[in-house]
């Protein structure tokens, strides 16, 4: 069973970072690794501007909800659409999330002041406050998944950034290249399912 998720942080100073600047011990930030077979991605995650997002992810990590998970998507030219191309790769339980996790409240990146430049991890969704487990990490600035009437999404409401990788950017880059083209993709996806998904040992938060 998991843990609730944790109770929101209390806002302190909104600090962005960009991939591979140490901010961990910087007000407001949580560091996170996240243990893969291909290697460790570092984050620090943006408590002050994402309490919620955060606070659910951390509740997830620490429940032990993404150990044995994986990286399962990458998206980028030679598979996306090209008026609305994205670079990403997505993780952790699979399409249809996590059985059990409860969906959280939206954190648009208007309110939240972060933004899908390279090395942003954000989550995935369907509606608006229907995001639990699932999450990406930008590879190339994606600002078409920020909030916005131009936005990649048709509801203008964006994704929810939630933190900067701080490290180990290579390996969500290996990850981004690898072959895909998996049959037992969902319907539409194969193109962008990973050949081989990538096992996510487990999601370490720094004490």
């Amino acid at each position: 069973m998991l843990r609730p998720a944790l109770a929101s942080l209390a806002a302190l100073t909104l600090l962005a970072c960009s991939p591979d600047d140490d901010t961990s011990d910087s007000p407001g930030m949580v560091s996170a690794i996240i243990e893969t077979r291909a290697g460790d991605i570092t984050l620090a995650l943006d408590a002050a501007a994402a309490p919620v997002t955060v606070a659910n992810f951390v509740a997830l990590a620490e429940a032990g909800a993404f150990d044995g998970t994986s990286f399962y998507r990458t998206v980028r030219a030679d598979n996306d659409r090209p008026e609305a191309r994205i670079d990403v790769i997505q993780g952790g339980a699979g399409f249809d999330g996590l059985p059990g996790a409860v969906p959280i409240a939206h954190e648009r990146t208007d309110a939240t002041g972060l933004t899908h430049t390279r090395g942003a991890i954000s989550m995935a969704r369907n509606e608006p406050g229907s995001a639990s487990s699932e999450f990406f990490i930008v590879i190339t600035d994606s600002l078409i998944l920020d909030a916005g009437p131009d936005g990649r999404h048709p509801d203008g409401e964006g994704f929810a950034v939630f933190g900067y990788v701080t490290g180990g950017m290579e390996v969500a880059e290996a990850i981004w290249q690898a072959p895909t083209g998996n049959d037992s993709a969902p319907d539409g996806y194969s193109a962008q399912w990973l050949t081989e998904p990538v096992r996510i040992e487990r999601i370490r938060i720094a004490e």
